[in-house]
């Protein structure tokens, strides 16, 4: 199910990173924000139509995962919760909730950065994108700005600790 970059075409291997990069500035933001640095683009057509980042503490809400928020604007985009021929680009493996969204929202394809050791659900640590008893698949190809997006998470991580023994 998960299809490594080298097995892409060239343009789309570059698209691949295009997108990933504006994802990638997007966790950046929520880094900037408190938030843990993910980050999510939706793209049909060659068009992002749906942004977002992680809120959940800034929002008191533990569905606000940058995945959830970028399914949300692009649905407000289409007028349709359905995102049939769409892409979702986001930066860290999404968790069960988030992958539980993009099944129920039709999302055709998930790129994803880094691989999520403790809640990811594509693959890491469970892996519902191919489970058969479920009626939509989303194809997956992780691993598209790994070391970047893990380096993001790395540091982000590293400052809340050493922050939190300097007090």
């Amino acid at each position: 199910m998960t299809k490594p970059s080298s097995q892409l075409s060239i343009n789309q291997e570059a698209k691949d990173l295009h997108y990933m990069q504006l994802a990638l500035a997007l966790a950046k933001q929520a880094a900037q924000a408190g938030e843990v640095p993910v980050g999510a683009i939706i793209v049909k057509n060659d068009v992002v139509i749906g942004r977002g980042s992680n809120a959940p503490i800034v929002r008191h809400d533990p569905t606000a995962h940058a995945e959830i928020a970028a399914i949300r604007d692009a649905s407000n985009y289409l007028k349709n919760y359905r995102l049939v021929d769409c892409t979702l680009y986001v930066t860290l493996e999404p968790c069960a909730m988030c992958a539980g969204a993009i099944q129920h929202a039709r999302i055709g394809r998930l790129v994803f950065g880094a691989h999520d050791p403790k809640t990811g659900a594509c693959g890491s640590v469970v892996n519902l994108m191919a489970e058969t008893k479920l009626n939509h698949h989303t194809s997956v190809t992780s691993g598209i700005m790994a070391a970047e997006c893990g380096a993001e998470l790395s540091t982000f991580f590293s400052a809340r600790r050493n922050s939190s023994t300097a007090k």
